[in-house]
């Protein structure tokens, strides 16, 4: 079941006015069923956004829905669960109240529910109804075997939401939403090819912004379908708030026209708490990062590798002159003991999760990549600093073939101007837990001194990655996959097709850990554990440009990680 109250931690809000935010995330709590049969009805509204479940535990589960009202005033809602679709013996009931104080949205925390057990709900309001539900609750004791569809990066205008489509169809314990459920940029180009403009169509900044984007996702029946099928376990990453997304600021968040990032960060995590089927934190110290116990075979634990606790992202712009970074002190910068991506309560508290693990696997939700990924260089400078547009791709293509000609040669054959290439490497994307080292490195170091069997799923790359994990000094802490976006352009869009799909290789063979890479397609990872065996596939649709697709089976990547000796094959 989830971990409720087990740890004290300091505080893990600073500068999102917690005190005030608090009661605000569990605003659209409604109870159970009084007895009472003075349920007079309401202002009239409509099931126009579905129904969804989440935050399983083995006694109960969070259900949600959301109410469009015929005019301003309260709603009065109704909720069932029942064993059977037909509801002809309900196991739960109850009543409460909506408005617009919390966007409409409706939340219960259904208990007393039975371990492992598949159940239906239902809402109602006057004469309307809701679509039907279907959760599932969390496996106690021994349990032979748990799987998942992991999914992350679902922007609107970019594409249909044929993935969520597929993850509907597939028979799962749960879906792991590992992040960016939306975006907050305003409308490009595809949006208006595919009729998919968003709204508002600008830059979100307010709550009510906030709020009109996510109705509008809602709205979305692929989306409707795979939150009516499976109970999801969330968390945000940076576009729920704003890109590159860090404790005190963001990318592209400017205080003089933006306003204070403050306020939009908490009105942007109220909206998000309002529509997502999580369990509202009772105390100040649960905000997103959570555990999740799948009986004896694994421990799910949920990240914040965004908001919380993350230092500002560092930029190799200010380590470079003249097109050429200073590797010494970028170096140093990356490696400093100093900077955070977990902050230093949700370390202590992961440490002390994966220290106290007696499951089979350890298992980590999270936002971006933990392993080692990266380049020689002058590829990096080519694609981060260097010049633009076809120039910068003509100088990367030149320094990844000089870097994969000199890697095919032992070190003995190559040049010294070529091991001179291949030791300049340096991570290619410092957003990820590579411009986070000091702390990356510990982390997979306490894994291997505590015995885990670490498997890592990410987000965030709108890529998939299958990559082993190591410590610095060499030994394997674990595995990770990375899993692609539901819609959101990947390599394609800066390296065009052709170009990404041949680099994948190439990036495998050039990244000392990584095993396999899909830099081109939409899809989403399913990942199925057993006591001794953990199987991955990455999936992928053939298009999200149209509601017409299949499967590409021929692009699946598959793999297999022995609890043994956690080798990636």
């Amino acid at each position: 079941m989830t971990e409720r109250h087990s740890l004290r931690r300091r505080t893990l809000l600073k500068g999102m006015a917690a005190t005030s935010l608090l009661p605000l995330l569990g605003a659209n709590l409604v109870g159970c069923s009084d007895g009472s049969d003075d349920f007079a009805p309401g202002v009239p509204a409509a099931f126009l956004h579905g129904v969804a479940s989440g935050d399983p535990l083995a006694d109960g589960v969070i259900l949600w829905t959301r109410l469009t009202p015929q005019s301003e005033g309260l709603v009065r809602v109704a909720w069932e669960v029942s064993e059977s679709p037909d509801f002809d013996a309900l196991i739960a009931s109850g009543q409460g109240t909506t408005s617009a104080e919390v966007d409409y949205t409706v939340k219960v925390d259904v208990t007393g529910l039975a371990a492992d057990q598949r159940y239906y709900y239902r809402f109602s309001s006057g004469d309307s109804t809701s679509p039907v539900g279907r959760t599932r609750t969390l496996p106690l004791g021994a349990v032979s075997m748990a799987s998942f569809a992991v999914v992350s990066c679902s922007n609107f205008p970019e594409g249909y939401f044929n993935v969520y489509r597929e993850v509907a169809e597939q028979d799962v314990a749960a879906v792991l939403h590992l992040g960016d459920y939306l975006y907050e940029s305003g409308n490009g180009s595809k949006g208006a090819e595919l009729g998919r403009v968003v709204e508002p169509p600008r830059e979100l900044l307010t709550l009510s912004d906030y709020r009109t984007r996510y109705a509008q996702y809602r709205g979305d029946t692929d989306l409707q379908a795979a939150h009516a099928a499976h109970p999801f376990i969330t968390v945000w990453d940076d576009h729920e708030v704003s890109n590159d997304t860090w404790s005190n600021g963001a990318d592209n968040h400017d205080p003089a026209t933006d306003g204070d990032f403050a306020t939009r960060k908490r009105e942007a995590i109220q909206a998000w708490y309002e529509w997502q089927p999580v369990r509202p934190p009772s105390a100040l110290e649960e905000i997103i990062y959570r555990r999740f116990q799948y009986g004896d075979l694994l421990d799910l634990l949920m990240l914040d590798t965004r908001i919380i606790g993350r230092d500002q992202q560092l930029d190799y712009a200010d380590f470079s002159t003249g097109g050429q970074i200073d590797l010494a002190s970028a170096r140093a910068a990356i490696g400093a003991a100093e900077r955070t991506l977990l902050g230093e309560d949700q370390r202590a508290w992961l440490r002390e999760q994966l220290s106290g693990s007696a499951a089979h696997w350890q298992v980590l939700g999270q936002q971006v990549l933990l392993g080692r990924y990266q380049l020689p260089a002058p590829i990096v400078e080519a694609l981060t600093i260097g010049a633009s547009g076809e120039d910068s791709l003509a100088a990367a293509t030149t320094a990844v073939l000089a870097a994969v000609a000199a890697k095919n040669k032992s070190p003995e054959e190559r040049s010294a101007e070529e091991q001179a290439l291949l030791d300049s490497s340096i991570p290619f994307n410092l957003d990820q837990w590579d411009g986070y080292e000091y702390e990356r490195d510990q982390l997979l170091r306490h894994a291997v001194d505590v015995g885990s069997h670490l498997v890592v799923l990410t987000g965030d790359t709108h890529n998939a990655w299958s990559t082993q994990l190591t410590t610095p000094e060499g030994a394997i802490a674990g595995v990770e996959f990375g899993a692609t976006s539901v819609t959101s352009d990947g390599f394609e869009n800066t390296l065009g097709e052709e170009a990404a799909e041949l680099f994948a290789p190439l990036a495998a063979s050039l990244i000392d850990d990584l095993r396999r890479a899909n830099l081109m397609n939409r899809g989403y990872l399913y990942v199925e554990f057993r006591a001794e065996e953990v199987r991955a596939s990455h999936r992928f649709v053939s298009t999200v440009q149209s509601r017409d697709y299949v499967m590409d089976d021929g692009g699946t990547i598959e793999h297999s990680v022995a609890r043994a000796d956690m080798r990636l094959s």
